[in-house]
């Protein structure tokens, strides 16, 4: 692997964890949401990697094959003054767990932080070994 695969690497990997983080953010956006006027509450979306090829050198990324929904009933909850319950008074809401979310979130951005220094680092390598020829 030469030493500018690593900033394709890195690339590939900043740009699927970004994605993630906008999963996430829009998890957490909808996480008291009700069922819609379709009568289906907000579900939550994961993001699923996979293994992606960088070049001729044999280096892998990481790229986003799929966003997929979880399918875990959302909560009822049982309200039968809410607009939007339905005829048993329960008010469905989306299946979103904050935490979990926030954990993903956090697991996200430090994965995009280590691969922004990856990337610095190699960097000044570079420019390191440059400096010595001179």
């Amino acid at each position: 692997m030469s030493m500018f695969s690593i900033f394709n690497v890195s690339g590939s990997a900043i740009s699927a964890q970004s994605q993630r983080l906008n999963v996430v953010a829009s998890n957490l956006a909808n996480v008291d949401a009700v069922a819609g006027p379709d009568g289906q509450a907000y579900k939550a979306r994961q993001v699923v990697f996979q293994t992606a090829p960088m070049g001729a050198d044999s280096s892998a990324g990481v790229r986003v094959s799929a966003i997929s929904e979880n399918n875990q009933p959302g909560r009822r909850i049982h309200d039968p003054s809410h607009p939007s319950a339905d005829a048993q008074g329960y008010v469905t809401h989306s299946n979103v767990n904050a935490v979990e979310e926030m954990v993903n979130m956090i697991s996200a951005s430090r994965s995009y932080q280590n691969n922004v220094e990856v990337m610095n680092t190699a960097k000044s390598l570079l420019l390191k070994t440059l400096q010595m020829g001179q």
